[in-house]
């Protein structure tokens, strides 16, 4: 993997909540987190944890009037997105932050060519005549290795199978050049095959743009090859983060080593493989404690009383949790 430059998106403490008839969902709840240039940071959790809220919330993109950010800065290159107003954060969508959402068929507007589309999204960046988006769009479409472009600029969604279809979803958010790149889930809806197809064509437009990637997924093996660190989410707040090797070779939160056990093993041979017992907190109603103390094998008494602070435990490597003991200060 490239070596990553400077930090380009840093997210300190955000709370982002939703006020609804059943009292506030606190859906993010404290979150942080830095990505650099030419990195990617894998995102995952169980469904209902904050991964896409998160996202949404990094874009300004909550659903109203329900969501709103009541707390916290998100730093796209030292700018606090969270200050800005609506209109200038049409300026930032697109061309210094883009996002590929989980399902390409309600990407796209079924109405309009698909090349309608990527000018559109070029437009925002590009101030030439329709001709010249035109081509740039061809082009768009050629980087993510899509078969006759020219062709399929005059195409309507409803014409393409869902691996054309996320991938001209990519090219349009790749098509203004953004610094970061946020890739919610993008192979749920892709076969095998083709689901190894997309992650390596995003790998490579990476090593050519240096785009910094926060990759949204609950697919084990996609972390391990897609990602240079992970952060693990639980009821709307990260309790581990680290590189992805450290993090697969020993997971120090209970709630990470209980997901990497149930993932299964090709080599073992086992009758039932391990679960999670219980559920994940109700986001309008949290506990006290440390959120996932409910359904932990160590929980005690303290777990119960008191959230657990953030540990350092190794080079980039920290972990919210009672039994985590601090590395020793470096000499």
């Amino acid at each position: 993997m490239a070596s990553p430059g400077r930090v380009v998106l840093e997210v300190r403490d955000l709370h982002a909540y939703l006020y609804t008839r059943w009292g506030v969902v606190r859906a993010v709840d404290g979150v942080s987190f830095a990505l650099r240039e030419g990195e990617t940071l894998g995102l995952v959790g169980e469904s209902g944890c904050g991964k896409t809220m998160t996202a949404l919330s990094v874009l300004r993109l909550m659903p109203e009037p329900a969501g709103r950010i009541v707390q916290g800065q998100v730093l796209l290159e030292g700018e606090d997105l969270v200050t800005k107003s609506e209109s200038e954060m049409r300026r930032v969508r697109g061309r210094r932050i883009s996002m590929i959402l989980q399902d390409p068929q309600t990407s796209l507007n079924p109405v309009f060519t698909v090349g309608s589309q990527i000018v559109e999204a070029l437009r925002m960046r590009y101030a030439d005549g329709v001709d010249a988006l035109r081509r740039l769009a061809e082009e768009a479409l050629r980087r993510v290795k899509v078969a006759a472009p020219a062709e399929r600029l005059r195409a309507f969604p409803h014409q393409m199978s869902g691996g054309m279809k996320q991938r001209v979803v990519g090219a349009i958010a790749v098509a203004g050049e953004p610094r970061v790149l946020i890739a919610d889930e993008p192979t749920t809806a892709l076969d095998v095959t083709i689901q190894l197809q997309y992650l390596v064509l995003l790998k490579e437009i990476q090593a050519r743009t240096r785009l910094a990637m926060l990759f949204i997924t609950h697919d084990f093996g996609i972390v391990a090859r897609m990602c240079d660190r992970v952060a693990v989410m639980y009821a709307g707040r990260i309790v581990e983060t680290g590189p992805t090797r450290a993090l697969f070779r020993a997971p120090r939160h209970p709630y990470t080593a209980a997901l990497m056990a149930s993932v299964p093993r090709m080599e073992a041979s086992v009758e039932r493989l391990p679960s999670i017992e219980g559920q994940p907190p109700l986001l309008h109603h949290m506990p006290v404690g440390c959120r996932f103390a409910p359904r932990c094998s160590y929980v005690d008494d303290r777990c119960r009383r008191e959230y657990p602070p953030v540990v350092p435990i190794g080079p980039a490597h920290e972990a919210s949790c009672w039994r985590v003991e601090p590395s020793p200060p470096s000499r």
